[in-house]
């Protein structure tokens, strides 16, 4: 493999990056904010590092093979956590371990954070943190993509190695530049009318740009330690709701929407009526167990709360109005699981994805069928149409390693002394990309050792990037293709 294309790729994005921090500085500006001389230096150190990259390999022109895109996608995000965390680093906020934490966190979407006081930090940091995740919501190499057209470096195998779901397989338009602005088309719209929606709730412009950037996003950093707890108003609520469900729906659905094909995109898709149900289920028995056991004296009070944990948990955006593990009963752990499920594939949203549940189910069903009709020829079938064995095959094949890096995880978690509750969550919101655990992650990861974060911002990155992009480049049977 010629390492040429992938330096000279890998520059360009890094450069790209370093523009991202012109919003921050100038949102320091107008607040009079101290962290202007912060960013101004991690903008040219970031510069001059991609610089440094790019430069030794400018006149690379070699198509990107697949091994090069998977290892542009793998270096590119790990170094994000480095490069993205030097305005923490500058201003003195955070120590190394801390603002890679969060940086990653913010990047991936995943919305667990090291901080306590949101309330008192400057804006430019609050701001900052909130476009971490927008960035990070449809993907920084999609991002890298729509405003670099003439990298002309395979782009398609940049996209099938770093966009989740069902988005590898298809072009929304025969370009792949033109894809990547396609989407990037839709998710600002989607962003803009969402903090148009904050602000007609009631919120501030400030407030309601940068809970725009982490809904849409599914990110969950909030600029007030109590996220929306803080404005207790049900209109925010609401729209939190509306925006959070679509970012969990397959952003590929919403261009196909927005270029003419309307509402029925939405009511002829398995993956979203899935979604839909398992949302409304779950919602039910939330709703009704906080009204029955007391913690809330109303059913529409219970159904408020029920319906936006549920909403921000199984979309992994991780918001709250409350903190869902002090709920009665099973209500904690069961939210925790419904985090595994996530959104649905080609979304911001984390976890397993739906589309992949709801084949295990059809599979499940299947073959419960085949016991009792052994001769029988049975498909699995989506949106009306035949599911390959290959696909399904490697449904379970990401499941079965899912659930052993899951474990692997947990474990070594325990090793460094976490107790079981707080391993299982902390390793749960972390690969999910949700946000909120239990015990003593229950709201953020102050609390714990440098050697839980670090092994936090690992099960992050494996969550964003589903595993198999990072596990693939350790497997020599790919290197020798």
């Amino acid at each position: 493999m010629k390492l040429g294309p992938v330096f000279r790729t890998l520059g360009l994005m890094v450069m790209a990056y370093s523009a991202t921090l012109i919003p921050p500085i100038l949102v320091a500006l107008y607040y009079g904010d101290r962290e202007v001389a912060d960013f101004l230096i991690s903008l040219f150190v970031i510069l001059a590092l991609g610089v440094g990259i790019w430069l030794p390999a400018r006149n690379c022109r070699q198509e990107l093979q697949n091994q090069s895109a998977f290892l542009i996608v793998a270096f590119f995000w790990c170094g994000l956590g480095l490069i993205g965390s030097l305005p923490f680093l500058f201003g003195g906020e955070l120590g190394l371990v801390d603002a890679v934490f969060e940086t990653i966190s913010g990047f991936t979407t995943t919305g667990a954070t090291v901080i306590y006081g949101l309330d008192h930090l400057p804006h430019s940091i609050l701001y900052y943190r909130e476009q971490l995740q927008w960035i990070g919501g449809i993907g920084v190499v999609v991002l890298a993509l729509s405003v670099l057209p003439t990298l002309r470096v395979g782009g398609m195998q940049l996209l099938r190695a770093e966009t989740p779901g069902a988005m590898r397989e298809e072009r929304l338009t025969p370009r792949i530049g033109q894809t990547a602005r396609a989407l990037w088309l839709v998710y600002v719209g989607i962003t803009v009318a969402c903090a148009v929606g904050f602000m007609l709730a009631g919120m501030t412009p400030f407030d309601a740009i940068g809970h725009s950037f982490a809904t849409v996003s599914t990110g969950g950093f909030s600029t007030h330690d109590d996220s929306f707890a803080y404005f207790d108003s049900p209109a925010i609520e609401a729209v939190a709701d509306v925006f959070m469900l679509i970012g969990g729906i397959n952003f590929g659905l919403h261009f196909l929407a927005w270029r003419g094909g309307g509402i029925r995109q939405y009511l002829h898709d398995s993956e979203v009526k899935a979604f839909l149900v398992i949302i409304a289920g779950v919602t039910f028995v939330v709703s009704a167990t906080l009204y029955l056991s007391g913690k809330y004296p109303s059913v529409l009070e219970s159904v408020r709360f029920g319906l936006f944990e549920v909403i921000s948990v199984i979309t992994t955006t991780g918001f709250g109005v409350a903190n869902f593990s002090t709920w009665p009963t099973a209500v904690p752990v069961m939210l925790i699981f419904l985090s595994f499920v996530g959104g649905c594939a080609g979304s911001t949203a984390g976890g397993i994805k739906v589309i992949r549940i709801l084949m295990l189910v059809k599979q499940g069903i299947r073959e419960f069928f085949l016991l009792s009709h052994p001769n029988a020829i049975a498909t699995v079938k989506l949106n009306g149409r035949p599911v390959s064995e290959r696909t399904i095959s490697a449904i379970w094949s990401f499941f079965s390693i899912y659930v052993v890096t899951f474990a692997i995880l947990m474990l070594t978690m325990m090793f460094t002394g976490l107790d079981q509750v707080t391993a299982f969550s902390a390793v749960a919101t972390c690969m999910n990309n949700l946000g909120p655990g239990l015990g003593r992650v229950a709201v953020d990861f102050r609390d714990v050792s440098d050697a839980v974060k670090v092994i936090g911002v690992i099960a992050m990155i494996l969550g964003r990037l589903e595993i198999f992009t990072i596990l693939v480049l350790m497997s020599p049977v790919f290197w020798r293709r």
